[in-house]
């Protein structure tokens, strides 16, 4: 058993950071995942998929990780670059 740490990132239905301050655990399982044959949806049969822990800082999250004795990956976030937008600059020609 793997735990991935990641701190989440914004959903492009937000405008804010509410839900990117936390840091994240979840177990990354192997391929477990299956097509449903009537529905077409995909499913899983590793019921630890579901389960995500949140945590304050990322050394809560590592620490966790290695009380549990457990292995981990950590994905930092990447920080995009924000171009200053001006509603006036739509209509220069």
């Amino acid at each position: 058993m793997i735990f991935k740490i990641y701190r989440p990132t914004k959903s492009a239905m937000q405008s804010g950071l509410g839900n990117t301050k936390f840091w994240h655990i979840e177990v990354e399982s192997s391929n477990s995942y299956y097509i449903d044959s009537q529905m077409g949806w995909v499913g899983s049969r590793d019921p630890r998929k579901q389960i995500v822990l949140k945590f304050d800082s990322l050394q809560k999250a590592v620490s966790f990780a290695e009380k549990c004795n457990t292995k981990y990956i950590i994905e930092m976030p990447k920080n995009g670059k924000r171009l200053p937008k001006s509603y006036t600059s739509n209509f220069l020609k």
